[in-house]
């Protein structure tokens, strides 16, 4: 994967965050020459980029389009995604750092104080202070290459994490695990942590066949 164009890259990345672009979306390259002032030759270098590392996919006649994943590969990017964030958990609870715990006690208060104040309401907003609680136990594991992997095959997946929190109930059995695993990172529960982050991301096959299907 080349680095010559990592700020038009990240701009697409933060796209995908903020959820302006979901599974399927065409990336219009007239639309990013446009909105962000560059010529097509880069643009077209950062879609190389992210078709690269899986997050773009070229489709017949249709051009470049945000990965849309099949069942069967929302599985498959599921069960190594939720290792991927277990092995970051069980990580953080070994190396976390006084600076670590901080971020994270703030990151799990901000979301227990949307679920308490908000209940169901406003998952878009929930979803952030969700992103940020993932990225302070992934940042907290202290490995930079684990860091990459995680957010990778998180943005394959963000648009459906994203629709499962207007799901009744979902916001609030988070905030309540995200404080559980957090207290485990704390008390240096490095196995209990690992486990505990696993069943956090993941979902059942029903669940994961519901998503796709409201955002097909």
């Amino acid at each position: 994967m080349t680095q010559q164009n990592p700020g038009l890259v990240q701009l697409i990345l933060d796209r995908i965050d903020l959820g302006l672009l979901n599974p399927g979306d065409t990336l219009d390259e007239g639309e990013l020459v446009a909105t962000f002032g560059v010529s097509r030759t880069p643009v077209r270098e950062a879609i190389l980029q992210l078709e690269a590392v899986g997050l773009v996919r070229r489709l017949p006649r249709k051009g470049a389009a945000i990965f849309r994943p099949t069942l069967e590969e929302f599985l498959a990017i599921l069960e190594v995604h939720a290792k991927l964030e277990g092995q970051a958990a069980g990580l953080a609870a070994r190396r976390l750092s006084r600076a670590g715990a901080v971020a994270l006690e703030r990151a799990v208060a901000n979301c227990a104080a949307h679920a308490a104040t908000h209940g169901d309401g406003d998952p878009d907003g929930y979803y952030q202070l969700n992103l940020r609680f993932h990225e302070c136990v992934a940042l907290a594991a202290g490995n930079a290459v684990l860091v990459d992997f995680v957010k990778t095959n998180a943005r394959k997946l963000l648009a459906y994490y994203r629709a499962r929190y207007k799901f009744s109930g979902v916001i609030a059995a988070s905030a309540t695990e995200h404080s559980a695993i957090a207290r485990l990172i704390l008390d240096r529960q490095s196995a209990e942590a690992e486990a505990l982050m696993q069943r956090h991301v993941q979902f059942d096959q029903v669940t994961a066949m519901d998503l796709l299907a409201a955002l097909s």
